[in-house]
């Protein structure tokens, strides 16, 4: 199991937001450490959106505290300021965007360069390497274009893009929301591979627990009347 020892990286204390649903989201505590992977279920589209623009400052809460790295994002004072705050977050979400007129190995060169057509061979070099991290068999699908790729390979894909530039938070949003679950176990493997291959803090947004029990080593359920994080039940079942 992934040990806590590490220091804080994310913590959150009493937060309540109000945004379009009957109650607002509230969030009792919750502290991420330095390498850990954590996922949090019960979390449907419209939290999860929520939750990951409180976590990266994009938005703040109505009450309560969420801290990064010791800093509140209250505390963030200007655009530029948060942008570059910004920098230490690597976002996996079925809102991201992939250039789909462009191939897959375009998309994945973008991080390093501007220069996509053709890729330079040295960064070639390191989107091959990134692809086989996240579980993309790069000769097979790095020349496809990114509007011809399947559910799981566009979640590889925004996995290597947050990946890319080394973040020291990575927030995976509701992965499963379009892949067909026969192919979500071998997506689970693959996420939790790249994850800690070069180990990096990790939170899992997701209603599937079996895909958050196979990424995560510490699994939680967000009880929404009371912001309770309690602990998920193990369980045998596997896909």
């Amino acid at each position: 199991m992934t040990s806590r020892a590490g220091a804080p990286v994310l913590e959150i204390d009493h937060v309540s937001k109000s945004y379009n649903a009957l109650r607002p989201l509230r969030i009792a505590s919750l502290t991420v450490h330095e390498g850990e992977r954590l996922s949090i279920g019960g979390i449907d589209a419209g939290v999860g959106e929520l939750l990951v623009n409180l976590v990266t400052g994009a938005s703040l809460p109505d009450s309560g505290e969420v801290r990064v790295f010791g800093r509140r994002t209250a505390d963030i004072a200007t655009g530029d300021e948060w942008l570059d705050s910004l920098d230490r977050f690597g976002i996996v979400s079925p809102r991201g965007v992939l250039l789909e007129g462009s191939t897959l190995q375009q998309n994945l060169a973008m991080p390093f360069t501007l220069e996509i057509d053709p890729v330079p061979a040295d960064v070639l070099d390191r989107v091959r390497a990134l692809a086989r991290r996240c579980g993309i068999d790069p000769d097979r699908w790095l020349a496809v274009m990114a509007a011809q790729l399947p559910a799981d390979v566009r979640v590889r894909a925004h996995l290597a893009r947050a990946l890319a530039l080394d973040p020291a938070i990575v927030v995976i949003e509701h992965p499963t929301a379009d892949v067909d679950p026969a192919a979500r176990g071998q997506l689970a493997a693959d996420v939790a591979r790249a994850c800690s291959e070069r180990p990096v803090t990790t939170l899992v947004l997701t209603n599937d627990d079996v895909f958050g029990k196979a990424v995560a080593p510490r699994n939680l359920r967000l009880h929404g009347a009371t912001g309770e994080l309690k602990p998920l039940a193990r369980s045998w079942f596997r896909w």
